[in-house]
C-alpha cells in the first residue's frame, strides 16, 4: 500500500473556523485547460471618468452629487441590500418549512480614493491608513446603533467578482443578525476559547509561524498566510499577532503595519499574472452586540478566483455545490508562489 503524500495524493483538510472540510486534489493541477477564458479588464483607466457615479463631483444614480472629496468618501448605498426601517413581525414558532423574518440594517459604500484608476496596491501606505481610519469610524458609528449586531467590511474587486464599477471602493453592511458565515465562525471560536482559554487563531498562527510553510508576508504586528484549509487557489488571510478582536483596537503603529501588509499583499496579487487582480476580501472581527468577545482575533480574508492566468479562473460548480469545496494547487505551493513575488508593483518595475 502506498504511503500518503500530502503534496501529491487527494485528501481532505479541516477548517476549524467554520467546521467544514475541503477536498484537495494536487494531481489535477497538471490537467490541460480548454474551458472558459475571462476577458482581462484594461488597466488603462483615466484618473477621472465623467461617466463614473463614484468619482468626485459626479451625479449618482439617485440624483445626488458627490462632493469634491480628496481622500476616502462614504455614502449610503443607493441600491442598499438592507433597509433601516423597523418592521413589525410576529414569529410563528410552529413553522417548520417556511421560516422567514425581517432583517434590518444599513448598507454603505466606501470610495478609497478620488482617483478612478488607483487601487490599493498602487496607493501610498498613508492613503491606505486613511481608509483604515474610515473603516474604524464606520465600525464604531454603526456598532453604536442599538439594533446593529454585526458590521461587515468588504471589497469586491474586478468585474469577474461582480463589481459593477471599476472605481476603487468597498462596502459596509451592518445588520441586526450575525450572517451565516460569521455565526459559524463565532460558534467555533467560542467553543475553542471556552475549552483552551486562548483564541483559535492565536494558537493556529503560532503553529504556522513554526512550520513556515504557508507564510507569505510577516511584519512585527501581522502575518499574511495561505490557510492550511484554503479553498480558492491563491486565498490568503491576514491575522494580527497581538490578541485583539476589532479594528478599533489598533495602535497607531499597528495601523501603519496593517496598511503596509495590505499594500504588499495586493501588490503580490497584481504581480502574479501582471493584471489588476480580482478578489473578494473582508474583515472578520467582534460582533457589535455589546457583549465581551475575548474569543475573537482580528483577521481579514482574501478570496481571489484566478487559477492559472489572468484569464482562467476557478469555478465553484458541480461537486463544490453538491458535495464540498475542492482545490487543485496545494496551499503550500500557492504560498510559495506568492511569497517569492516582488513587492514592487509590475507597472513600476524596470
Amino acid at each position: 500500500m502506498k504511503n500518503f503524500d500530502i503534496n501529491e495524493d487527494p485528501h481532505r483538510r479541516y477548517n476549524p473556523l467554520i467546521n467544514e472540510w475541503v477536498l484537495v486534489s494536487p494531481h489535477r493541477s497538471k490537467r490541460p485547460w480548454q474551458g472558459q477564458n475571462e476577458t482581462v479588464t484594461s488597466d488603462s483607466l483615466p484618473e477621472y471618468d465623467p461617466t463614473c457615479y463614484l468619482c468626485p463631483g459626479n451625479v449618482r444614480a439617485n440624483g445626488e452629487v458627490n462632493p469634491a472629496y480628496e481622500n476616502s468618501f462614504v455614502f449610503e448605498n443607493d441600491f442598499a441590500a438592507l433597509k433601516q426601517e423597523e418592521i413589525a413581525f410576529e414569529e410563528n414558532k410552529n413553522e417548520t418549512f417556511f421560516k422567514a423574518q425581517p432583517e434590518r440594517g444599513i448598507s454603505r459604500v466606501v470610495c478609497f480614493s478620488p482617483k478612478h484608476n488607483l487601487t490599493l496596491p498602487e496607493m501610498a501606505v498613508v492613503a491606505i491608513e486613511d481608509i483604515i481610519h474610515t473603516w474604524q469610524k464606520e465600525y464604531t458609528d454603526l456598532g453604536k446603533i442599538d439594533y446593529i449586531n454585526h458590521v461587515q467590511i468588504f471589497e469586491n474587486k474586478g468585474s469577474v467578482m461582480g463589481c459593477s464599477n471599476p472605481h476603487p471602493h468597498g462596502q459596509i453592511w451592518a445588520q441586526s443578525s450575525l450572517p451565516t458565515e460569521v455565526e459559524k465562525t463565532q460558534n467555533n471560536l467560542k467553543a475553542y476559547f471556552d475549552k483552551h482559554g486562548s483564541t483559535l487563531l492565536q494558537d493556529y498562527l503560532q503553529e504556522e509561524l513554526k512550520l513556515n510553510e504557508r507564510i507569505v508576508i510577516e511584519n512585527d504586528h501581522f502575518v499574511a498566510l495561505v490557510p492550511f484549509w484554503a479553498i480558492w487557489p491563491y486565498e490568503t488571510m491576514i491575522i494580527s499577532k497581538r490578541h485583539f478582536g476589532k479594528i478599533t483596537d489598533f495602535t497607531e503603529t499597528e495601523k501603519t503595519a496593517f496598511a503596509t501588509i495590505l499594500k504588499q499583499l495586493t501588490t503580490k496579487y497584481d504581480n502574479l499574472f501582471e493584471t489588476s487582480f480580482p478578489y473578494s476580501s473582508g474583515i472578520h472581527q467582534s460582533p457589535t452586540d455589546g457583549e465581551s468577545h475575548p474569543e475573537w482575533q482580528f483577521h481579514m480574508h482574501f478570496y481571489p478566483p484566478l487559477l492559472r492566468s489572468a484569464t482562467v479562473k476557478k469555478f465553484m460548480v458541480g461537486y463544490e455545490m453538491l458535495g464540498e469545496s475542492q482545490r487543485d494547487i496545494t496551499p503550500e505551493k500557492s504560498a510559495e508562489v506568492l511569497k517569492n513575488l516582488s513587492e514592487l508593483h509590475y507597472k513600476h518595475s524596470l
